[in-house]
């Protein structure tokens, strides 16, 4: 007994059009199909327009009516809605100023909530200058920042410089809580670490893109990817942000964590003041110190939302609080 027809939307690839196809049997369908398309039947095939899977007669079968499905024609493929969203952000590249031109248009009418914030979202990124790095070729970046800031890489290192001396004075301001026969020997470590930040500028080479690869956290056009909540090795929601395209996205950045993957203020800290405190004539390794609270053995750089406020239950490592002490062997 013949299957009755039922109906199926069908296009062709890299045609947004779609058409009202009815049929029984998956080779009815596709018969129909390209005589509507205008393709050879002969290595011709159906597939899923969701995620590419091509059709067989009981898979067909099995199909709902009103599915939406490609036509393939010979040496055509499609991975999905995949193909759809290459093909868009290829037309978004070559026709940028057509396409923010034409979104702002469309944002000047409309009302629903949703809709404006895809359009906004899309007129801001398409606006991006990222490849600008003087202030006279952007000026709209430098907005509301100091006039002493001729080109986005002095701010980017800047901001970073920034974060690393308002970690030294937290290490600094600690020292109330010092036991007072250590105070000395307290200041006496915030002085080798504050000499040794400074020779390297405050590590502010983390956010300037024009350094070398092995000294940056972003790439060479100033992209930068989150590193993942501490305990992760990786972003689970892929955040990325490059502060260099423009103005919003630089003020955005400033949201982004060094998160201390070894907690300064439950850890680091507190262990570095007991450690001056019961040195027992051995040197504290404060090398081991510098590198827990100023650079990337033990910093990540986190989107907002993937850094856990919550206790990290981490500790310094025992071994490396005190430099080892040089065995003299005496020779007989």
């Amino acid at each position: 007994m013949a299957e009755p027809p039922r109906p199926f939307r069908v296009r062709g690839v890299g045609s947004p059009q779609k058409f009202g196809v009815a049929a029984g049997t998956l080779r009815g369908l596709l018969r129909k199909g390209c005589r509507l398309l205008q393709l050879p039947l002969a290595g011709s095939r159906l597939c899923l327009y969701e995620d590419g899977t091509e059709l067989t007669e009981s898979y067909f079968r099995a199909l709902p009516p009103q599915t939406e499905l490609v036509l393939l024609g010979p040496g055509q493929s499609w991975r999905g809605c995949a193909s759809d969203i290459e093909r868009l952000l290829a037309a978004l590249s070559s026709h940028r100023d057509a396409v923010v031109e034409a979104a702002r248009k469309l944002l000047t009418d409309e009302r629903a909530p949703r809709r404006q914030k895809l359009l906004a979202d899309l007129i801001h990124n398409l606006s991006e200058n990222i490849l600008a790095e003087d202030k006279e070729d952007d000026k709209k970046w430098f907005e509301g920042l100091e006039s002493r800031f001729k080109n986005k890489s002095s701010y980017m290192r800047h901001s970073c410089e920034s974060r690393m001396r308002g970690y030294m004075r937290e290490v600094s301001g600690f020292i109330s809580n010092v036991h007072p026969a250590a105070r000395d020997a307290y200041r006496g470590v915030i002085d080798l670490m504050a000499d040794k930040l400074k020779s390297v500028k405050y590590n502010g080479c983390y956010f300037d893109r024009t350094e070398e690869e092995a000294a940056r956290l972003c790439t060479v056009e100033g992209w930068f990817s989150c590193q993942g909540p501490f305990d992760r090795d990786d972003c689970p929601c892929k955040h990325s942000i490059n502060p260099y395209s423009n103005r919003e996205s630089r003020i955005l950045f400033s949201t982004w964590n060094l998160d201390h993957i070894i907690e300064k203020k439950r850890a680091v800290v507190p262990e570095l003041a007991e450690a001056v405190k019961t040195h027992d004539g051995r040197e504290v390794n404060w090398e081991y110190f510098y590198q827990l609270l100023f650079t990337l053995d033990n910093l990540k750089l986190v989107h907002i939302a993937c850094h856990k406020k919550t206790t990290h239950n981490l500790s310094c490592d025992k071994t490396k609080i005190y430099r080892k002490r040089k065995q003299n062997h005496e020779i007989s």
